[in-house]
């Protein structure tokens, strides 16, 4: 039996990963044009699309905004 094979699974695991992605010549591009998409698509858009419509409401104006939401919303799928 090899040293290697006495590892605990989670390091066997980790060091298959750490030596796969050390190793990438051309992966290394495309993890980095994936991780800047997935940063415009949750931080950009997220802030230019979906404002903080509660934000500084105390509780009770947010429990009312939201009512408010939900019965507009429920009149208008019943008409």
């Amino acid at each position: 039996m090899k040293n290697a094979d006495r590892r605990p699974l989670p390091v066997r695991i980790f060091r298959f990963y750490y030596d796969g992605f050390r190793e990438m010549t051309l992966g290394r591009t495309l993890w980095a044009i994936i991780l800047i998409k997935l940063f415009i698509l949750f931080v950009v858009l997220r802030l230019l699309f979906f404002p903080d419509v509660l934000g500084g409401k105390s509780a009770e104006e947010r429990g009312e905004i939201v009512r408010n939401e939900l019965v507009k919303h429920g009149l208008e799928t019943q008409n």
